[in-house]
């Protein structure tokens, strides 16, 4: 599946990652397990952060993760098809991450996932926002945490995106992205 998605810097040098279309969409809940089944298609994958040169490994315990962790759980409204469809830009979203934090690990059941503790990144996305007409009017960008487990076997893997806060000053017009 072709991904409409791509990176713009703004004039203040911060970078957002830009999804163009919706694909989890729909009045009520988001349907978790087809996010879980998109994800799917990124296990495997390889993604460099740019500003550190840091690998990140898209392991198999991605999509259960992401669209089941209690996080997501707790997600109601626009946060939550917000991370549905954020799914679609996260090979971009590792890229331009920063402000890496360490955390060790404390919880028993991460001993070996992480066994070299957790990381906390920082990273930014746009959803488009559609008229009646169907076109797209603006964007609305969302800052959000990566947390990625540092393995037994000292790959760094992402592990679930948290913390989705929608950016209340920063407007995005249509015609001011170009695709």
């Amino acid at each position: 599946m072709k991904r409409k998605v791509n990176v713009i810097e703004d004039l203040d040098r911060k970078k957002t990652v830009f999804i163009h279309d919706i694909l989890f969409k729909g009045k009520r809940a988001v349907k978790w397990d087809e996010v879980e089944k998109y994800l799917r298609q990124y296990v495997g994958d390889i993604c460099t952060i740019d500003d550190s040169n840091e690998v990140i490994y898209i392991g198999a315990d991605l999509p259960d993760e992401y669209a089941h962790s209690n996080y997501t759980h707790i997600l109601k409204g626009a946060n939550a098809k917000a991370k549905a469809n954020a799914a679609q830009g996260l090979p971009e979203l590792i890229k331009i991450a920063d402000g890496k934090k360490f955390t060790e690990n404390y919880k028993v059941k991460h001993n070996v996932d992480a066994m070299y503790g957790w990381y906390r990144y920082s990273s930014r996305f746009a959803l488009p926002v559609f008229g009646e007409d169907g076109e797209i009017t603006r964007y609305n960008v969302f800052n959000v945490i990566m947390i990625i487990r540092h393995a037994r076997d000292g790959k760094k893997y992402l592990y679930d995106i948290i913390n989705i806060k929608k950016e209340t000053s920063t407007l995005f017009q249509s015609e001011d992205i170009t695709q």
